[in-house]
């Protein structure tokens, strides 16, 4: 036996950096994630049994559990130190019972940060494996694992082979197929809006009509517009109202999970999975000259907005001395976390704010340092002080009509100096009442109401975060596994929709199993698996409750008649029998295929023209494919005879500098090849594809 304690994470990443922190006295080995998990030819829960699960090595994990045991043999201590989670629990866990572990053995570290202060600190108090948070990660596993191996067969006989049903993830296509059907279903209104274009003393206003005698007004045919427009060109315009009023603009709190993966959706067009690998590279470690392997932000699957003392108290020495004393806060700002929140954890936020983004960019990936970027500012203009602003509102009345326009003024920049406060309203010149302005444009302009809109990625984050559904570590792959078994798309504008194949899923299991696949149930387990992990509930209780109900409700099922997935036809005949052309949906992505199948076995590859010439060959077209992995984006029709491809979306232009390709990349259009961008900046179309 050697002197050595061993200390086995999940990752080798985490693993080399720990090793790098901690020296010679310690051996540091990685499970590569889970080793034991119930099996995936069976379901694996003996229900007879009071629901005993039916733990197996994981397959392939045979010998990374040899090399565990034989390290464990030789080492004096065994430390377990997986992340901090219910899911890292587990594991350490299942270690125990592979390893051998007794019970009453302190063997569980919990590390946030992985920086030297913060391992040394864990290595002194290590703790018993934490029962509550085991088995309220065995709670949902089981329940999980009942209902999607009772239900996925369940659609396989009654839709077709190969689908699947979750019991977190059914819901969220639920709300998608539900907004899709929202938007069919919307009747547009038609409305009016009259603006006035006029010039005081001191500048131009653009005025939007709004009351009429006083009272809110809605202009909702020609007529009427015609009518206001003819009696507003006889009244004078006389400023009746004008006031400037200052106000705070409060620091948004650090990151947490979500409001993470929505910023970096919204800032940098990422995906949640794609964030949450960023963010788990940062926190494992990155290599910076001088330091080794420094885990650059705490632990990033949390919903806490708690701020550890010692990091608060960096923040504010770090704004004093790099702002100064007016941009802090005589006293630091607290974040209150809402009640279902494992405050054990901290919010998102860099170990050290000194490693400043700009500082460290050579030593990190363009993604790291974008998203470090965010989490490093976010955090510190957490502890600002508010911004000023003022709020200018201008009314004017003409005749038996007011008219509006407000604005803004940045007066104090405060933790906007970091984060940008995004003001839409333009500043306003000032005007004093009585003053009468000149009439320069009078418009009316038809409008219609519109259909509520998609859900991105990130709004569909941010709506299950706030209904309840799921948890801040499972968000990434509740969505993947929708783009996977091809229950929804996006269109180009990176909106969700469902595909015909989402929308049979969805309405079969809405209309068999509401009461499960429902926001109020799913919202409701999730406190449920919270009251396991305080000892207030047995996961016994729980798994046994959920199972009662869905039983009854599946035997019903049983005898309902199979349901046909309508089929996406295109316009054209099959070349071999002159049937009917369809879309289908196959392991590498969509395919088109003759309706005649089995007689007629014709297929060919599905391409999504954009009508656009090859900016290479200048004679195929450019189509939307999909790689292997699902990942979109353009590329020419006559592959592989010519093998252009993009990314981002090519204009059908070409570069007046070097006569490289168009595209459209974050809202501009930009030469692919030189960057050249034109004046033309696009409001609603973004790139399909991520680099």
């Amino acid at each position: 036996m050697s002197d050595k304690t061993l200390i086995i994470v999940e990752s080798p990443t985490k693993a080399r950096t720990l090793k790098r922190i901690l020296g010679r006295k310690y051996e540091v080995k990685a499970s590569n994630g889970h080793v034991r998990d119930l099996p995936k030819s069976r379901i694996g829960i003996n229900i007879e049994k009071n629901f005993e699960p039916e733990y197996i090595l994981v397959r392939g994990k045979g010998p990374v559990v040899r090399d565990l045991k034989q390290a464990a043999k030789k080492a004096k201590n065994i430390l377990l130190a997986s992340d901090p989670d219910r899911e890292g629990e587990a594991i350490a866990w299942h270690l125990t019972n592979i390893l051998s572990i007794p019970e009453d053995e302190p063997c569980r570290i919990r590390m946030y940060e992985i920086t030297p202060r913060a391992v040394k600190e864990a290595l002194t108090k290590p703790e018993l494996i934490d029962m509550n948070k085991v088995n309220a990660q065995q709670a949902r596993r089981l329940v999980d694992r009942l209902m999607g191996y009772n239900l996925s067969p369940l659609l396989w006989k009654k839709v077709k082979s190969g689908l699947s049903a979750g019991r977190v993830q059914s819901v969220a296509l639920r709300l998608i197929c539900e907004r899709e059907a929202e938007i069919d279903a919307f009747v547009p209104e038609e409305y009016w809006v009259i603006s006035a274009l006029t010039k005081g003393e001191n500048g131009e206003f653009l005025l939007r009509l709004i009351k009429k005698d006083g009272k809110n007004i809605r202009i909702t045919n020609a007529i009427d517009a015609q009518t206001i427009y003819n009696e507003l060109l006889s009244f004078p315009f006389v400023v009746s109202k004008f006031d400037v009023k200052e106000g705070k603009r409060n620091p948004l709190p650090p990151f947490k999970t979500s409001t993470l993966q929505q910023e970096a959706a919204r800032r940098l067009g990422f995906s949640p999975q794609r964030t949450m690998r960023i963010a788990q590279s940062l926190y494992e470690g990155v290599d910076l000259p001088g330091q080794g392997s420094v885990g650059l932000i705490t632990y990033m699957r949390t919903d806490s907005l708690r701020l550890a003392p010692e990091s608060i108290a960096m923040a504010r020495k770090f704004i004093e001395e790099n702002y100064g004393k007016r941009f802090l806060p005589e006293k630091p700002h607290q974040y209150v976390s809402k009640e279902r929140s494992q405050d054990a954890h901290e919010a998102i936020r860099p170990t050290d704010v000194r490693l400043v983004p700009d500082e460290i960019s050579q030593h990190l990936t363009k993604d790291q340092k974008a998203l470090y970027e965010l989490i490093w500012k976010r955090f510190l203009a957490s502890q600002m002080v508010p911004a000023i602003v003022a709020r200018t509102n201008v009314e004017v009345q003409s005749g038996p009509y007011t008219l509006k326009q407000s604005g803004v003024t940045l007066i104090f920049e405060g933790w906007s100096k970091l984060w940008p406060l995004d003001l839409k309203e333009e500043m306003l010149p000032e005007a004093t009442v009585g003053e009468k302005l000149t009439l320069l444009k009078l418009d009316k302009e038809q409008k219609f109401t519109k259909p509520p809109s998609r859900y991105t990625e990130s709004g569909l984050v941010k709506v299950m975060e706030e209904k309840g559904i799921g948890r801040p570590s499972t968000y990434a792959t509740i969505i993947q596994t929708l783009y996977d078994r091809y229950y929804v798309e996006r269109d180009e504008a990176k909106k969700l929709f469902p595909t015909e194949l989402g929308v049979t899923v969805s309405s079969f299991l809405v209309e068999h199993f509401p009461s499960l696949i429902n926001v109020e149930f799913t919202a409701k387990m999730e406190d449920e698996l919270d009251k396991v992990e305080s000892g207030e509930m047995s996961w016994l209780s729980v798994v046994k409750g959920f199972w009662e109900h869905f039983e009854s409700i599946l035997k019903g099922v049983e005898n309902t008649a199979k349901v046909e997935v309508p089929l996406e036809t295109i316009d054209e005949e099959c070349p071999k029998c002159g049937a009917q052309l369809v879309i289908k949906h196959g392991r590498y992505g969509k395919f088109i295929a003759c309706s005649a199948f089995p007689e007629c076995k014709y297929t060919r590859n599905f391409t999504n023209s954009l009508d656009i010439n090859c900016p290479k060959c200048k004679e195929g077209e450019v189509v939307l494919l999909r790689s292997k992995k699902g990942k979109p984006f353009y590329g020419c029709s006559r592959y592989p005879q010519c093998n252009f491809v993009s990314w981002y979306k090519p204009t059908g232009d070409v570069c007046p500098k070097c006569g490289g390709p168009f595209v459209v990349k974050r809202k501009a259009i930009k030469c692919a090849d030189c960057g050249f961008k034109k004046e033309d900046i696009l409001d609603d179309v973004g790139a399909i594809g991520e680099k």
